[in-house]
């Protein structure tokens, strides 16, 4: 068991994107945490910022950490020119990575062209850099219309595609994982796409049941970080509990994650 909980720690601290996109972030905020995905348990996979802090976090970090940043976030809006004016601005800013939130509101309404256009006009903004597909499963309800939405990013070619903003009322749950995790798997670009599990991930005993899930629907292959990602602020020290000896005695997880 002890095994299994540190594997599983050390899997889900490579694949971490560690997470700060509250109102109030300052430069600040984002030097703190700078400093804790430099901290003694090791590198997590990325930081995952508003697209203001991202020159900021590039300076900072080494580049083996990469800078992801949100556009089109949180709201889902079907506005092209926004998450291309966005997705241009983490760019031009030295991003890695972009997650960008898929029109969810349009497609529950039954429009799948729009957000299908807006996905496919960011991927081509964007070719050469991590793109993830935030879905917001818990909005979408059901397993049709999540379907549906992994579908749009799988056909647009994402290389993520991840459950939810954080800003909603239901974030990440096993149920929603499985299917979006069933939907890459029988998809022809099924061994180029990840997945990523964001909103209410806080302990390891929740990264656990994605790791789980991906390793069944996915194999053994996947559990890298060009594969898996967990978005949360508050799951590093419950990483770090189980990493470092010193730190199993330590103060309990922040609260909060995206």
């Amino acid at each position: 068991m002890e095994n299994d909980t540190t594997d599983n720690g050390r899997i889900a601290l490579a694949c971490l994107d560690l997470t700060s996109l509250n109102d109030n972030d300052d430069a600040a905020a984002i030097d703190a945490l700078c400093a804790k995905a430099q901290g003694p348990a090791g590198p997590p996979a990325a930081l995952c910022v508003w697209p203001r802090f991202v020159a900021q976090a590039r300076t900072v970090l080494p580049a083996s950490i990469r800078v992801a940043a949100v556009a089109n976030f949180p709201d889902g809006a079907l506005d092209t020119a926004r998450a291309l004016r966005e997705t241009q601005a983490i760019l031009d800013a030295g991003g890695d990575e972009v997650d960008l939130v898929l029109p969810w509101r349009a497609l529950a309404a039954g429009d799948a062209a729009g957000p299908a256009a807006l996905v496919a006009a960011v991927r081509a903004a964007c070719i050469g850099k991590t793109l993830k597909l935030i879905i917001e499963s818990g909005e979408l309800r059901t397993p049709e219309r999540i379907r549906q939405a992994c579908g749009i990013g799988l056909d647009a070619g994402v290389d993520f595609l991840k459950t939810s903003t954080g800003k909603t009322a239901t974030g990440a749950t096993p149920e929603a994982a499985r299917l979006m995790l069933e939907t890459i798997a029988g998809h022809a670009r099924r061994d180029a796409v990840g997945f990523k599990a964001s909103g209410g991930v806080r302990t390891m005993a929740d990264a656990a049941v994605y790791i789980a899930l991906v390793r069944e629907l996915l194999g053994e292959p996947a559990l890298t970080p060009k594969r898996l990602r967990f978005g949360a602020s508050g799951l590093l020290a419950n990483i770090e509990a189980v990493l470092l000896p010193q730190a199993r005695a330590g103060k309990p997880s922040e609260p909060g994650d995206y």
